[in-house]
């Protein structure tokens, strides 16, 4: 009771404390705000969109059961987790945050998975994407295509091993029926498993488009109104010098593993918003490796702001976040270590000298940096043909109830 009571008041003075700094720096909140904004209508909203309308797609037409059938030998053994869970992992890493979260609550739903097996399988398909990781942090901001490979392989690599890690969780939970039933079937197995969903399933194309564009517009606005609150409280604890002192803090931690204290500020701000904390790291008056093992550790962590997304989406079924939090850690301890160890393996330093040979002629001829562009300039047109799309279904559909009630 007395714990209830002092989270209530701990909770209502932050709150508080927060409205009250908004309202004295109005210019620094709105400025974050629109960072945020801008991050959520150029870059997350078109790069997300397609994925999970895809997915609710290949939900909705049976294709999860027959990946599943097919992934349970891969899947079960080396992770104990259904089949399914191969068709979360690949649009997870493929479509990045928080794509894992939202399929594995939709699988979850489905009876599809155990809430252990879904604890499991969310803890390890949550993943930055290659786009963002090549794109917007090797080119953008390291202006070094190589980095993007020694990230890459840290990051995916850490999420497999947290994947090993967590099929010890919960260990002696029996598998779900479909898991069981799966474990006997092949091809043709697949194919019916598939076929009898769709017909469950039983919405016609139109009404299953319809329902896509709808979930996946819900599910974009409410990550967009994350990333704005966690860019705006970004900003307010930097003014309020609070972000510094706890990277004080932090300093004294990286001196006993003799890590730069440089890099404390760009990885106590990457706790909170992963591509601020990234560009930072790039920009760190430290080594390469420092700078790589830090932005490994801030891809892995996820960050406050992701965390939240996900925590959301998981509140409305009974997959706990906690095992999520822990795989987190996990994560950016792995992905760390990789770095550290992998680095002089999988960078050449004839990277770096390509990269001294740019000069100041950038990165613009650099095919990843082409693509980035590409995408950066139809974004906003994605992001607003999909939200009148989504205005018009709705309007039809409201329509349409009315109609029926009277």
């Amino acid at each position: 009771m007395r714990g209830s009571v002092i989270k209530t008041l701990g909770l209502g003075i932050g709150g508080s404390v927060l409205a009250a700094s908004v309202m004295i720096y109005p210019k620094t909140a709105f400025q974050a705000s629109l960072n945020g904004l801008n991050l959520w209508w150029d870059v997350v909203f078109p790069s997300l969109l397609p994925f999970f309308i895809m997915s609710e797609l290949l939900i909705g037409f049976g294709v999860v059961h027959f990946i599943g059938v097919l992934f349970e030998p891969l899947m079960r053994p080396l992770f104990k987790v259904p089949g399914a869970g191969g068709f979360v992992w690949a649009m997870g890493l493929s479509s990045g945050f928080p794509a894992g979260a939202k399929l594995t609550a939709r699988l979850w739903q489905q009876q599809q998975l155990t809430t252990t097996e879904a604890e499991r399988l969310v803890s390890f398909t949550n993943c930055s994407n290659p786009l963002f990781i090549f794109g917007a942090i090797a080119v953008g901001f390291f202006q070094n295509p190589a980095v993007g490979i020694v990230l890459a392989v840290c990051h995916y690599g850490g999420n497999i091993l947290v994947g090993f890690s967590m099929r010890f969780y919960k260990g002696t939970e029996k598998a779900s029926s479909e898991t069981k039933q799966g474990r006997k079937s092949g091809l043709f197995t697949a194919f019916q498993k598939m076929h009898e969903s769709r017909l469950n399933d039983g919405r016609p194309i139109g009404k299953l488009l319809g329902d896509a564009v709808q979930s996946s517009v819900q599910t974009l606005l409410m990550i967009g109104g994350f990333l704005i609150l966690f860019s705006v409280l970004s900003s307010i604890l930097e003014r309020l010098h609070v972000t510094r002192g706890i990277s004080y803090a932090l300093d004294q931690m990286l001196n006993l593993l003799s890590i730069p204290n440089e890099i404390s500020f760009p990885l106590m701000t990457g706790i909170f918003e992963i591509t601020l904390g990234s560009k930072l790291s790039s920009m760190a008056d430290v080594s390469l490796l420092v700078q790589c093992t830090a932005v490994s550790f801030i891809l892995a962590f996820s960050g406050l702001s992701v965390q939240a997304q996900v925590a959301s989406i998981l509140s409305e079924t009974d997959i706990r976040f906690k095992p999520f939090l822990t795989a987190r850690f996990l994560h950016a301890v792995y992905a760390s270590i990789l770095c550290v160890f992998l680095f002089p393996y999988l960078y050449s330093p004839n990277s770096s000298a390509a990269k001294e040979t740019m000069g100041s002629a950038g990165i613009e001829g650099l095919p990843l940096s082409g693509l980035w562009d590409s995408f950066l300039a139809a974004s906003s047109y994605i992001t607003l043909f999909t939200l009148l799309s989504y205005i018009f279904i709705m309007h039809i559909r409201y329509s349409d109830e009315t109609s029926r009630r009277f």
